[in-house]
């Protein structure tokens, strides 16, 4: 990277524009939009194989898969993501955050493709672990493009409508499980895996027309260019706004800064200059996953509405829809409340009811009267609702936020890393502690939250990102 700042461009001096129809909001709507693709389709994917595993013809294909060889198909896409999210850091400093974001859709479409024309179980593992290194670049990135697109005003409600997309995708490829369980062939699994390569190859071809981020740009040394998407993005074209000028001004000021301080960029200049922020970074990932939710989102169709209320087969995939509509409904609060409530009441009051419903679960089983198939559902249901209104989308959000421009991309690799860790440790562990601990499983998650509530996340409503530094105590960095 060229170490020195370029000139700012000169007032008189035309900056050049790319060609768009759209500007200012309508811009921002409509790439925010076209970005939350890549979080639809890792909930689309884990929709579509909770519902496909059970499947009697995927079974058939298959020879009748045990647990160990059916937990391997779905878990391993996660080993493939937290590889790749661990190397989208790097990946994403040099080729750029829309370079990465279209590195990582070809990628996963090409993993559909294998997964859709599988010929037995090697070729479909091989799928999953190429899906899976999309998936770690598209769930790194995508939130960091967010973060560095939007302004500090209403940063908090576009990341949120993002995330209710990835609840979009799982609930989707639920429905579109049921549709496809009409099918009497190996099309009821084979389609939709198919859907999703298609959804990928049109992230794929997108990516061409977006802009890079301006941050992005500006760190390295492409002033023009930079300062063209921010007049686009919050200047309605307009390079001499006011607003325009004050946000590039800040950024370059924030590079310059961060380029005078003679810091480099690795992991370990990262974590002893920024410990304290990677720390809450990553914590925030790992309580989205040991609050409980992938307990509920792995196991919802067998445990709950098969064993304990009796939905069988076709109707628990049912049941199972129905519930993702009110996970869906459930994310669509916090577009309006996150950047005014904060993020730090919305983690609370979330894991609160979280805590909750889960220890409601737990005495329900424990108690095991005639009651109990229907309440455990409702209290799985309630958990769903205050997980997509709190611990859902801000873990997300988080981490761009509090990381600075130059370990952004190293720092919410590291978050992005914990959650895939975490994610295949609850996944993998989950049906050995349901039998051996049974309904001590979720009051022990019901903990998890507990803690998740007692941790003090510093309050960034409102704030640029420019200006983290002030708010975790740090000041501005020495000219």
């Amino acid at each position: 990277m060229n170490p020195t700042i370029s000139t700012r461009p000169s007032d008189s001096s035309p900056v050049r524009r790319r060609n768009s129809r759209l500007v200012g909001k309508p811009l921002l709507y409509t790439i925010s939009a076209f970005i939350s693709i890549g979080v639809f389709l890792f909930g689309y994917d884990q929709g579509v194989m909770s519902g496909i595993i059970t499947g009697p013809y995927f079974r058939k294909f298959f020879g009748f898969p045990g647990p160990i060889q059916v937990g391997t198909m779905v878990a391993v896409l996660e080993i493939g993501a937290l590889v790749t999210s661990l190397a989208s850091g790097t990946i994403g400093d040099i080729v750029g955050r829309r370079g990465t974001l279209f590195i990582g859709a070809v990628i996963f479409t090409i993993g559909g493709l294998i997964q859709t024309f599988t010929v037995g179980f090697g070729t479909m593992v091989f799928g999953r672990i190429v899906s899976g290194f999309g998936v770690g670049l598209l769930s790194t990135i995508v939130p960091i493009y967010q973060s560095e697109i939007s302004p500090a005003d209403h940063r908090g409600a576009l990341a949120c409508m993002e995330f209710t997309f990835n609840i979009v995708g799982y609930s989707s490829s639920v429905w579109l499980d049921y549709i496809c369980s009409f099918i009497d062939s190996d099309l009821a699994w084979r389609l939709p895996l198919s859907i999703q390569s298609l959804i990928g190859l049109i992230l794929a071809v997108g990516c061409i027309a977006i802009p890079e981020s301006p941050r992005w740009l500006i760190d390295t040394s492409r002033d023009d260019e930079g300062l063209g998407v921010i007049a686009d993005l919050h200047g309605g074209g307009n390079s001499d706004h006011p607003m325009v000028r004050a946000e590039y001004d800040e950024i370059r000021e924030k590079v310059r800064q961060e380029r005078q301080s003679g810091e480099n960029r690795s992991y370990s200049a990262m974590w002893s200059r920024y410990k304290k922020r990677v720390l809450l970074a990553m914590s925030s990932q790992a309580f989205a996953q040991l609050n409980g939710i992938n307990v509920v989102s792995y196991y919802a169709r067998m445990r709950y509405f098969e064993l304990q209320a009796g939905w069988i087969g076709r109707d628990a995939i049912l049941m199972t829809g129905i519930n993702s509509v009110i996970y869906v409904l459930s994310t669509i609060p916090p577009w309006i409340l996150i950047d005014r409530w904060g993020r730090r009441a919305i983690l609370m009051s979330g894991a609160v009811v979280m805590a909750t419903a889960l220890m409601a679960t737990g005495w329900w089983m424990y108690v095991d009267v005639p009651a109990t198939p229907n309440a455990v559902v409702i209290c799985i249901i309630i958990f769903n609702a205050a997980f997509g209104f709190s611990w859902g989308p801000i873990p997300w959000l988080y981490p761009p936020e509090i990381m600075p421009l130059m370990f952004r991309a190293k720092g919410v690799s590291l978050s992005t890393a914990t959650n895939w860790a975490f994610n295949y440790v609850v996944g993998q562990s989950t049906p050995y502690l349901q039998e051996m601990i049974a309904w001590r499983l979720y009051p022990m998650h019901g903990f998890f939250c507990v803690c998740s509530f007692v941790l003090v996340y510093p309050e960034t409503t409102g704030v640029p990102l420019e200006e983290m530094d002030e708010v975790f105590g740090e000041g501005s960095r020495p000219r």
